[in-house]
């Protein structure tokens, strides 16, 4: 009797959040759903629109391309710095931490905003090129591809870091030092020790960052020309023109595009661990 109660109890703690969820996400995306479907009548004419002409598969191949190498190179940068971070004393190492919070809490505007200047003609970069002798004329940095990468990776990498800081505060030191003892270099101590022990850690933040580049608009709005439209631009867009609809059936197809990138990179990781057991 006492442990059905419990359950009860424990159930009726769920309610809150399950509400919420409804109310904020599945609600929502059923509504986009149905603007997508009935516009306003019953029509599968926009998803047909996306995938018969090119030019939304080349931007929504562009977004995913531009996602992936946001995540990938926050992973080679905050993967590292996480662990340095992870090693330091606790007080130098919350002073670190407080660091990397006071970049995420800065809006997101401001700091794209800020890259305009660096990367402008008479910005930051091109100053400094001149004044060192490198070039004899200011360089072309703004509304490229490279630009919106750099940004993308400043603007994001502070949530990989962190992420990966707290799945390795929970590896054993003495692990480390032991593998040292039994005479494995510094390099092969973090790759053979460190990086299995936090990989859960490290793919959780990889898709955080996946995720959250897939749908960026500010930043390849400012700093992105003509060839650098994303697709969450491309639904600003259509709802600039009031084409409701077809702004939903893109963000559909965003979303879907998204879940089934990160369902495929749950899938190879779950696959490489089976295949590692077997190895073993």
């Amino acid at each position: 009797m006492s442990q059905s109660i419990t359950r009860w109890r424990e159930t009726w703690l769920l309610w809150p959040a399950l509400v919420l969820l409804a109310l904020f996400f599945i609600w929502p995306t059923l509504d986009v759903a149905r603007a997508s479907i009935f516009d306003p009548d019953f029509t599968l004419e926009h998803f047909e629109r996306v995938f018969t002409r090119s030019i939304y598969f080349t931007v929504l191949l562009r977004t995913l391309l531009v996602a992936l190498e946001v995540a990938a190179i926050c992973t080679l940068i905050g993967f590292p710095a996480a662990w340095i971070i992870s090693r330091q004393p606790q007080k130098r190492q919350m002073m670190l931490l407080f660091a990397l919070f006071l970049t995420m809490w800065m809006s997101v505007l401001i700091r794209s905003f800020a890259w305009v200047v660096v990367f402008g003609r008479e910005g930051f970069v091109n100053s400094l090129l001149l004044a060192l002798g490198l070039t004899s004329e200011p360089h072309q940095m703004l509304y490229t591809s490279s630009a919106v990468l750099v940004a993308m990776v400043q603007v994001l990498l502070p949530i990989q870091i962190v992420t990966c800081v707290g799945a390795m505060t929970e590896i054993d030191s003495s692990l480390v030092r032991a593998a040292r003892v039994l005479g494995a270099s510094p390099t092969q101590a973090f790759t053979r020790v460190v990086v299995p022990l936090s990989m859960d850690g490290l793919l959780t933040a990889f898709s955080i960052v996946f995720m959250m580049a897939m749908g960026f608009f500010i930043t390849p709005a400012l700093l992105g020309g003509r060839t650098d439209l994303l697709l969450a631009n491309l639904i600003e867009q259509q709802v600039g023109q009031l084409k409701w609809g077809f702004a939903a059936a893109l963000a559909l197809v965003l979303l879907a595009t998204t879940l089934l990138a990160l369902a495929l990179g749950r899938g190879v990781q779950s696959f490489a661990r089976l295949l590692s057991r077997r190895t073993a």
